[in-house]
């Protein structure tokens, strides 16, 4: 077998310029102790933690290639949640965030609301495809699945302010609300009163806040049904919803609605973590803030709305009374929420997030549609005035992206620098640490090129001027009307003294660098002979053709013009004398890019009919036609001295080729969605592209070698591993109104693949055990030396978030070989009863009426479930024993020291008991009377 040819492999080194991604919402962040200065936001596939004060990244979350839809922080201030769009949640550590703690494949469509609980040990999922998910953060793995929606879920909150520990609030498109318990896993109550899709939902309190698709948001009281205050309010405030209901543990009763001040549907609703402030949004640029009030505060207002609605007067006596009877039964929505300040911002608002800090400010996290972050500032007090000199904007962190769509790349000579180009502005980006170093604010750009030297840079715009722009001083110096129509094309000449357009008004321009004198700035035209010599280009030729010109090039050679057309072909001239030599037709569509080899023997074109073609410029024959993409080609470009090129699509995709075996090197994870440009560094080593998602991605050669059947194998089982061999249905076949509250994933059909193959070996060990044959190799990978061990060591490497859906595969005659074994693994290994439990129970649930018939294992049960309470009754007196000792340890410290620990908390519980005792008081006093 004769050598094969190997290439260096390029990996990805980051991305950058993305600050915030639309889709998903951004969160405030706690580091370090500190409140407010931290927040949470997607950039593509990633999670960004932008320190807000030097705006810099603190902290990347990365995951490949799916894109982020949503972001939660958990209460503890130590775990993060993102889901994905492929209905993965993955839970990063904020301590080790360089891999997450967990993964949970729990729907089958893009996550789009996770909420945790008060404690933070359960999150909440809500999807795409109608279903929530409950997920025990402790067990990593999902314990409930709610399904009754009939539209996407759009927000979820677990209630827990009610004394009922589970219980479920959701909203959905399909405009109704639903209570769900989470012992049955059915929903116990829903609201229908909506006409319009439910967007957001708010707690504060006893009240619930739905923002739907009008211009003002459904307010809700809700109260257990043994609360017999219930009965009273529902006389003031109106009926309930559910008054015939009597299966329901709470009671909810529609108190008013609040009238926003932007039109258009509600988008986000959310609440600082005290639970003081609402604030809201709409499809505009303006952020609606609401304070609730206190019971004291309510009164108050009440009061105060009572003297200025009185125009006679009256004894203070009659006043007095009339008072306390109102005060008593007479409270309004109005009283009890009061407007604050509108914060109106200059761009489209995709997601907030609001914290409550110290002499009641309130600060305010915005996500624009622009990929920035901005940070505002207001007073939340109520007997602060509204005024919009009181809003203050602390932060502004836009400058680390493009305000758009980046449409071109380029490498500066010495591939130290980036620049990048979009709609708004051109950036100067630092290779290393992928800064931006300079701004620079312009037009439309549609390509870039460094000039020789690296201090200026040339932009295409698509108003057909050529702008000249000095890098160091982030200046532009001219502005030359080069083309009447789109300039799509830059290319310099390769003895770097001129370079060369192509625009849609069907020319070709030639151009020359020049040095001339700066002129005085004073507005006359003397030259400025103190300032040094700036760059112009000089016009010296024009080659007209009969198409659009939509790429060109020279030959390095200087010998040839290749100009790439609208009616899909190539034209070659001599460059001297525009005599025409070639035309390159096989095209279907316009060809949208093309590079010519640094020996100017092979040009490579790419088109919209997302073919690559390969040609010698020698005779203008095609060497090969490449499928290269799955949608239009967009650029390419050679490597540097080199017959190897990349290529970018709109399928986001970018791949290497070799020119000379025309054969694809490999595909580097690329863009989520398309990839617009692309840009080889002069020395070989590093690639940039760009695309829709606004990322800038920054690629490295490596000096790992790689053969081209091992990545094309590699490639094969990863488009094998995308479809499950087992169907992707979710079901119990034995129970069939059973769903697990988890997906199957390759991993659980690898798990149950592994557990079958042990419990294969194990019984080849047993039958042979008088033979004492060798172990067998993954026995002594596992480092054991029985079957016992192999197959615990098995079960225990299984992800937790696997586990059921692995043994949901099992077939029966397996499950009765790991029933047999059950009993052994639990006297070797009763620290690991958990695990057994959850086997040994998941098993029976599923299997039961087989199990119940079977005869042979009624005694293998009876033996099993005594071993297993014995043991779970001794970790239970472990556990209560190490929790009274450490109470006893508390009590000693006390004693010794004279103070209680944790003083703080309790008083302010015993205040809050106390409060609620009064109230409850009052209220039944009332009722008497």
């Amino acid at each position: 077998m004769g050598l094969t040819k190997q290439y260096l492999a390029y990996r990805p080194v980051d991305s950058f310029n993305v600050i915030a991604s639309g889709r998903a919402n951004v969160n405030f962040a706690t580091l370090n102790r500190i409140e407010g200065r931290y927040a949470l936001a997607a950039a593509a596939e990633n999670v960004v933690i932008w320190d807000l004060r030097l705006g810099e990244r603190a902290l990347t979350l990365r995951r490949d290639k799916q894109e982020v839809t949503a972001i939660r922080a958990s209460p503890d201030h130590i775990h993060v949640a993102v889901g994905y769009i492929d209905g993965v949640v993955e839970l990063f550590d904020l301590l080790a965030p360089e891999q997450s703690v967990c993964t949970l494949s729990l729907h089958k469509s893009a996550v789009s609301i996770l909420r945790f609980d008060a404690m933070g040990i359960r999150l909440v999922s809500g999807s795409l495809d109608t279903e929530l998910i409950v997920v025990d953060i402790v067990e990593q793995a999902g314990r409930q699945r709610l399904i009754g929606h009939n539209a996407p879920i759009t927000d979820a909150h677990f209630i827990q302010r009610l004394g009922e520990q589970n219980i479920v609030v959701s909203s959905s498109k399909d405009t109704q609300i639903k209570f769900w318990n989470l012992e049955t896993q059915f929903c116990f109550k829903t609201i229908v009163d909506n006409r319009t899709e439910v967007w957001a939902l708010a707690l504060i309190g006893d009240i619930m806040v739905a923002g739907c698709g009008e211009s003002t948001m459904n307010v809700y009281r809700l109260r257990r049904r043994d609360d017999p205050t219930h009965s009273i309010e529902n006389a003031v405030e109106g009926l309930s919803i559910d008054d015939e209901d009597t299966i329901s543990p709470i009671t909810v009763t529609n108190c008013g609605v609040i009238q926003r001040a932007g039109k258009g549907r509600c988008v986000n609703l959310v609440t600082d973590p005290a639970e003081r402030v609402i604030s809201c949004h709409g499809t505009n640029d303006l952020i609606e803030n609401f304070y609730i009030c206190t019971e004291e505060e309510s009164k108050e207002r009440l009061s105060k709305r009572l003297k200025k609605s009185r125009k006679t007067a009256e004894s203070m006596e009659q006043d007095g009374k009339a008072n306390n009877d109102l005060l008593s039964n007479g409270l309004s929505l109005s009283d009890e929420i009061k407007r604050l300040e509108s914060i109106k911002v200059k761009q489209k608002i995709k997601s907030i997030d609001i914290i409550l800090g110290a002499k009641n400010e309130l600060r305010v996290l915005v996500s624009l549609a622009n990929n920035s972050l901005q940070l505002y500032s207001i007073n939340a007090s109520l007997k602060h005035k509204t005024s919009e000199e009181s809003i203050k904007q602390l932060r502004s962190l836009t400058r680390v992206g493009h305000q758009s769509e980046v449409r071109s790349v380029c490498f500066s000579n010495d591939s130290l620098a980036i620049g990048s180009g979009a709609g708004d502005s051109f950036k100067f980006w630092n290779r290393d640490s992928m800064q931006c170093l300079r701004t620079i604010a312009t037009d439309y750009i549609l390509c870039t090129t460094f000039v020789p030297g690296d201090r200026y840079a040339l932009l295409g715009m698509k108003s057909g001027k050529l702008i000249i722009v000095d890098v160091s001083a982030a200046d532009i110096c001219e502005e030359i009307p080069a083309h009447e129509s789109e300039l799509w094309s830059i290319a310099l000449l390769p003895d770097m003294k001129g370079c060369v357009t192509g625009s849609g008004d069907t020319t070709v321009k030639i151009w020359t660098f020049e040095l001339v004198d700066n002129v005085a700035t004073n507005g006359t035209t003397e030259v400025d002979t103190t300032r040094p010599k700036v760059l112009s280009l000089l016009h010296r030729n024009t080659l007209k053709l009969e198409e659009t010109v939509l790429c060109v090039r020279v030959s390095p050679n200087m010998k040839y013009l290749a100009v790439g057309l609208l009616d899909a072909t190539v034209k070659i001239f001599f460059l001297d004398t525009f005599k025409f030599y070639l035309s390159l037709y096989g095209h279907k569509l316009p060809v949208l890019c093309l590079d010519i080899s640094y020996d100017s023997t092979l040009i490579a074109t790419g088109s919209a009919d997302r073919n690559i073609k390969i040609w010698g410029l020698d005779f203008g024959d095609c060497h090969r036609s490449l499928f290269a993409h799955d949608d239009s080609v967009m650029a390419l470009q050679f490597i540097p001295n080199t017959h190897m090129l990349f290529s970018c699509g709109k399928d986001g995709k970018v791949k290497q080729w070799d020119a000379d075996s025309f054969e694809k090197i490999l595909t580097l994870p690329g863009h989520i969605g398309e990839a617009y440009s692309l840009a080889v560094s002069p020395n070989g080593k590093f690639l940039v592209s760009c695309g829709s998602d606004r990322t800038l991605r920054l690629f490295e050669r490596t000096d790992e070698p790689i053969v081209l059947q091992d990545v094309q194998e590699e490639e094969r089982e990863e488009m094998e591993n995308q479809q499950l061999a087992t169907g992707e249905d979710s079901g119990v076949p034995q129970l069939p109104g059973l769903k697990l509250p988890s997906r199957k994933t390759v991993g659980s059909e690898k798990a149950a693949e592994s557990i079958l193959e042990c419990l294969e070996i194990c019984k080849q060990y047993e039958v042979q055990d008088e033979e004492k044959p060798e172990i067998h190799p993954l026995m002594r990978a596992l480092q054991v030396d029985n079957p016992d061990d192999f197959l615990f060591t098995t079960l225990l490497r299984i992800r937790a978030s696997d586990l059921e859906e692995s043994l949901l595969l099992l077939p029966f005659s397996n499950v009765c070989e790991l029933f047999e074994r059950l009993p052994r693994l639990i006297e070797r290994h009763n620290d690991q009863i958990e695990l057994l439990c959850k086997v040994t129970i998941f098993l029976f649930k599923v299997h039961m009426k087989p199990i119940s018939a079977a005869k042979n294992l009624k005694l293998l049960l009876n033996g099993l479930v005594r071993a297993l309470q014995r043991d779970v009754s001794e970790m239970r007196d472990t556990i209560g024993m190490n929790v009274h000792s450490l109470i006893l340890l508390q009590h000693k410290i006390e004693e010794r020291e004279g103070v209680e620990l944790f003083r703080e908390a309790t008083q302010e519980r015993k205040k809050r008991d106390k409060k609620r005792r009064e109230a409850t008081k009052r209220r039944l006093a009332i009722q008497i009377t």
